[in-house]
């Protein structure tokens, strides 16, 4: 089966905290068949552009190193069953301030997927966690357009509901690399249902964070609990437009049983016997591949 995960902090981890074990490794990769590691390079935080620029170079160095021995995505049509492909993603937008012209380098070095905003706000628009009113600025709508023409899809994980909209009234189909569903679990992290209805209706995409303070409000989250948040999806028109978006390595505990990679399969066991053989097919993969045919068809996917 294929298996695509659209975020972890892997990069980030291994670059600025060197000595810390990540858990998205080779051998949890392919315990959980893993096809298809989206690896964010997140330049989303408080510091001057100067440093977060500092900080993108690591995480570049760091990728170019991990990248020697392994298999870079240029396009999710690059994952194959029985093997581990690692493509790149943005987690935040900081450093467009240098200029439009760096996402012709982001997609030169292979990125297909970029957040608007992380948790501050910045040149283009405002996270969920300071205003839900605030829209995308002038800035952020000439860089969403921009990266739309490049094959970049904007990431709404993060993002407010004014800006979430603009997108959408802009004509654009983003995805939402690691959210889940607010109805579930209400924090403004979340998407509400409203959000996924109208994201579905646009054509867009939803991997499913498996990080427990967004599965639940209390108790410990297990893997019944990121079914839930899939089947809630599946009920508000989202069959063939959602997926896993893990979260691995940028938080700081996991589903029990859901710990790392290795765990997928149990997952998948899960969601096989609520909903079975084909919809888990289209949520472990498939569905990630048919999001970039339809929308961004200059990098490919299921035909």
């Amino acid at each position: 089966m294929l298996i695509c995960d659209t975020h972890c902090d892997t990069l980030y981890r291994m670059a600025m905290h060197p000595d810390d074990q990540p858990v998205v490794t080779d051998e949890t990769l392919a315990k959980g068949g893993v096809s298809l590691q989206t690896m964010a390079m997140f330049v989303g935080g408080k510091a001057d552009i100067e440093a977060i620029g500092r900080a993108f170079s690591a995480m570049e160095a760091v990728f170019a190193i991990w990248i020697q021995t392994r298999k870079q995505a240029f396009s999710p049509q690059d994952a194959k069953e029985g093997e581990t492909a690692f493509m790149l993603s943005v987690e935040g937008c900081d450093l467009l301030l240098n200029g439009l012209e760096t996402l012709e380098h982001w997609q030169a070095i292979g990125v297909r997927m970029a957040a608007i905003t992380w948790n501050y706000k910045n040149a283009l628009a405002t996270p969920h966690c300071v205003d839900m009113t605030s829209g995308l600025t002038a800035f952020g709508r000439e860089a969403v357009r921009e990266m739309t023409r490049l094959g970049i899809a904007p990431d709404v994980s993060h993002l407010n509901e004014a800006g979430f909209y603009d997108l959408l009234d802009m004509g654009i189909c983003p995805l939402a690399s690691h959210s889940c569903c607010r109805a579930l679990c209400d924090n403004t992290r979340n998407l509400s249902d409203d959000q996924l209805r109208a994201l579905f209706s646009a054509g867009g995409y939803v991997g499913v964070n498996f990080y427990p303070h967004f599965l639940k409000k209390r108790g410990r989250a297990r893997i019944r609990d990121v079914a839930d948040h899939l089947e809630h999806m599946l009920g508000l028109g989202g069959e063939g437009q959602i997926g896993f978006g893990s979260d691995f390595d940028g938080i700081e505990c996991a589903p029990e049983g859901l710990e790392d990679p290795s765990g997928v399969p149990s997952l998948l066991r899960e969601l096989e016997k609520r909903f079975g053989q084909d919809l888990t097919r289209g949520i472990a993969g498939e569905n990630l591949l048919r999001f970039y045919a339809s929308h961004y068809p200059k990098h490919g996917g299921i035909r």
